[in-house]
């Protein structure tokens, strides 16, 4: 099988007609054989797509092909399996939820490049913080980061209200997947009343990219939206599965526990599981791996 590309790519820019960019955009892509995730909202777009390194291309040129995404930039990464198996366009309210008035078009941090970053993070006077969920920190992270504990991007509004202080915290330095949730964190610390507000240029992905393993500051996978579920320091697949009941990535260990049971179960959600949903669960599962015996996808498996 030919190498499958990867790209990520999001941008803030007023989007008024993004209703009607849908139904074509994804066309496209599916003319294309392009699967993935883009979202769209008026505050502008947010994608995974994948495919082959002419179909990538092609639907990047497609979308630079309006003025207001000329300058659009997608971090790629490769594979040797698709990653998903839809190609979904998905209207929404924001392109990342804070639910909060920020506007990263007019004001975000200070963007520290990959090649800068391990400098700057090894300030002791610098608060160090991972805007991503708590089960991807637990994945991997950066040395010395703090960890919100929050299950919803949204919470991080909750945690530096209630947490931080702005006389206190002078610098602040923050970093997510991609990039997308620290334009809208940044903008909203800025707002909040911090001075010194920095955040990872390109993300993790990009990190991961440019620095190599022999000066790293970051440590274990990272997790990744789609069905590699999460990449190593080479951005190639790591060593996590997702429970199909409870969409949770699971590590080694937790694959060899009792409570694990291929597209049941898992230590995460076991007991919050009747026998009836595991009876439906083992049904299901049933049914994808003979789908997969046939070389199809089961329409009950996400993508």
């Amino acid at each position: 099988m030919n190498e499958i590309i990867i790209a990520a790519f999001y941008k803030f820019i007023p989007l008024p007609d993004y209703e009607l960019m849908r139904a074509p955009l994804g066309a496209f892509c599916r003319a294309h054989e392009v699967k993935g995730t883009i979202l769209l909202a008026a505050e502008g777009i947010n994608g995974t797509i994948a495919g082959s390194r002419m179909g990538i291309d092609t639907v990047l040129a497609y979308l630079r092909e309006d003025v207001r995404l000329s300058d659009l930039l997608a971090k790629e990464s490769s594979a040797e399996f698709l990653p998903f198996h839809r190609m979904k366009v998905k209207l929404k309210k924001e392109i990342v939820t804070l639910r909060e008035d920020v506007d990263p078009t007019d004001e975000v941090g200070t963007y520290v490049p990959p090649q800068a970053w391990n400098e700057l993070i090894s300030d002791p006077e610098l608060l160090l913080i991972d805007m991503r969920n708590d089960f991807e920190v637990q994945i991997g992270s950066f040395d010395g980061a703090v960890n919100p504990e929050t299950s919803s991007f949204s919470e991080i509004v909750d945690y530096a209200r209630e947490k931080l202080d702005p006389a206190k915290h002078k610098k602040v330095a923050m970093f997510c997947t991609g990039g997308i949730r620290c334009e809208k964190a940044t903008s909203f610390f800025l707002k909040e009343g911090f001075e010194n507000v920095y955040h990872l240029q390109g993300g993790i992905l990009n990190y991961l990219a440019k620095v190599p393993q022999t000066e790293t500051k970051w440590h274990g996978e990272l997790f990744v939206f789609d069905e590699r579920v999460t990449v190593d320091h080479d951005l190639q697949p790591g060593n996590y599965q997702l429970c199909r009941a409870c969409w949770h990535p699971l590590n080694s260990a937790e694959m060899q526990s009792p409570d694990y049971e291929e597209g049941v179960s898992c230590p995460h959600c076991i007991n919050d599981l009747t026998e009836d949903r595991k009876a439906r669960f083992r049904e299901r599962q049933k049914q994808v791996k003979l789908a997969e015996e046939r070389g199809e996808l089961h329409i009950g498996r996400k993508a």
